[in-house]
Order: structure tokens, then sequence, then C-alpha cells
């Protein structure tokens, strides 16, 4: 454990961060399994709708810098095809 001063805040500071960030990564697996079993299910309107969240949360998760930007793409593009399939 740090004995100064600066680092403990920085220490307390960084696992904040990552809970928060922890629950938002959970929160986008959510979005993106809803609209995986839209698709499934073969629900159309279901599939646009949870669809619009989860292209939201992903923008939202690269603003944030959670996401790499080639992984929001990669994802929204495949949930899109999925989409697209019905």
């Amino acid at each position: 454990m740090a004995n100064i001063k600066q680092q403990i805040k920085r220490n307390k500071t960084n696992e904040k961060r990552r809970s928060q960030n922890a629950s938002f990564k959970s929160s986008v697996k959510s979005a993106v399994k809803a609209v995986e079993k839209a698709v499934t299910s073969n629900d159309k309107v279901k599939a646009v709708e949870t669809l619009s969240i989860a292209h939201q949360k992903l923008d939202k998760g690269l603003a944030k810098g959670i996401f790499h930007k080639n992984f929001v793409a990669r994802h929204k593009s495949q949930l899109a095809q999925m989409v697209n399939t019905l």
C-alpha cells in the first residue's frame, strides 16, 4: 500500500473508475444480448428498437474512452447485419 497522499488518492479514483467502467461494459453486453434475443425470436420491431439502444451505448462507450473505435464499429456492423436478416 502506498504511503504517499497523492498516490492514495489516485488509487481511490482508479478503483472508482474501474468499477464504473465495469458496470457500463455490463450494460452494453446486456443491450447487445437484447438485440440478439430479438433477432432469434424474429421480432423485427423489437430488434430495431434494441439496436438503436445498443448503438447509443456503444457510441457513449467510445466517447468515454472505454472502447476502441474498431471494437465499436465491428459490433455496430455485426448487430446491423443481424437485424437486416429479418
